[in-house]
């Protein structure tokens, strides 16, 4: 109600990258100290509940619910955000140079659709900076995963530098890592998506951790490629092979889309990726054909258009083991993570799981 009712009016007369900013400054701000903390909380804060915990890479998850990449770009809100109820947190996306991004205006809220459009283009303080970020965080209620990009100058035949540049710099502090190469906001990221170029990168980046492992006499922590959803079905079959042919870790699926079938708002025609409520089926859609290429044998992070607890559980039961929100929280406000999980539980109930885990991928066939 706090949201609906009195932040969201407030915010949404506001650009929406300034009340993007003033997002992540109050959560910076209640989560420096221990009452702001509980003050977050206590409003916001999700039980945890038996059914929904899970592990996965060595990785305990509360809840299965997460925030996606692209809200706390730095790392710079981590501990208020982990107090509001996500099952983990992903920043990013991080490139090793701080870079500017975009030109403004480059975030549009498309109301009648309950979607976003952003032409962001990675814009972010680089690796350094988010270290120093991610170094103050001493106890980590959550897991932190890392979503890992090239810099706009970098050309594709150097790219692979700039992964490994993210993971020398950022691999004490992640729990898991992402390989993000579909972005539809950096010219050319799309095209690493593909074939030998593909299996290059991923190889380049897992050699980097192997590296990593062996200097800090750390565990190995798990890598994983986040694919877009404008791929035909013999693209993402290819893809997936080629995926399979390496000892990537997971599959987030889906970024952002370039479709605009549909859209009511006069913004529609902004360039840039949509998010929101149009992209629910679709995502939904590529998830399921993952699992099945993958006959379940890797996880997959379900993201694109989920608002409520039914929206999350038709992405497990097409396959994915976590999902992630973004659009959503924009729209509902932090209420929507108690809302979610609770009718997660609900759902699992209704269709006689025990665990979530036995929901995961069940109706694919």
């Amino acid at each position: 109600m706090l949201y609906t009712k009195i932040v969201k009016p407030y915010m949404f007369r506001k650009d929406p990258e300034e009340a993007h900013h003033l997002t992540i400054g109050l959560m910076k701000q209640l989560g420096r100290n221990p009452v702001g903390r509980a003050i977050l909380h206590n409003l916001y804060g999700v039980p945890e509940h038996p059914p929904l915990v899970q592990d996965l890479w060595g990785v305990t998850f509360p809840n299965p619910v997460g925030l996606a990449a692209g809200l706390d770009k730095n790392g710079e809100a981590i501990p208020g955000l982990s107090q509001i109820g996500f099952g983990y947190i992903e920043i990013g996306t991080l490139t090793p140079k701080p870079q500017e991004g975009n030109e403004l205006p480059r975030l549009f809220r498309l109301i009648p659709d309950q979607a976003l459009i952003n032409r962001m283009g990675f814009n972010n303080k680089g690796v350094e900076k988010a270290a120093e970020e991610l170094s103050q965080v001493k106890v980590k209620p959550i897991p932190i995963g890392v979503n890992i990009g090239k810099n706009k100058l970098t050309p594709n035949e150097q790219a692979v530098e700039d992964y490994q540049a993210c993971i020398r710099g950022l691999y004490p502090y992640g729990d898991y890592f992402v390989i993000n190469i579909s972005s539809p906001n950096t010219p050319g990221l799309r095209n690493l998506q593909h074939g030998e170029e593909l299996k290059q990168l991923i190889t380049g980046v897992l050699d980097e951790v192997n590296v990593q492992v062996k200097e800090k006499k750390v565990s190995k922590k798990p890598v994983l490629v986040k694919l877009a959803p404008d791929l035909t079905q013999e693209e993402l079959k290819q893809m997936v092979e080629s995926i399979l042919e390496t000892e990537i870790a997971g599959i987030i699926a889906t970024n952002t889309t370039l479709s605009r079938s549909g859209l009511l708002d006069v913004k529609r025609d902004e360039a840039g990726g949509l998010s929101g409520r149009p992209l629910t089926q679709r995502s939904t859609e590529v998830i399921a054909e993952i699992y099945r290429l993958t006959k379940g044998k890797l996880p997959i992070i379900g993201v694109g258009g989920i608002f409520t607890g039914e929206d999350a559980y038709e992405k497990i039961c097409a396959g994915a083991s976590l999902v992630q929100i973004y659009s959503g929280l924009i729209y509902k406000g932090p209420e929507v993570l108690k809302e979610i999980n609770r009718d997660l539980l609900k759902c699992l109930e209704a269709d006689g799981h025990t665990h979530i885990q036995t929901a995961i991928g069940s109706k694919v066939k």
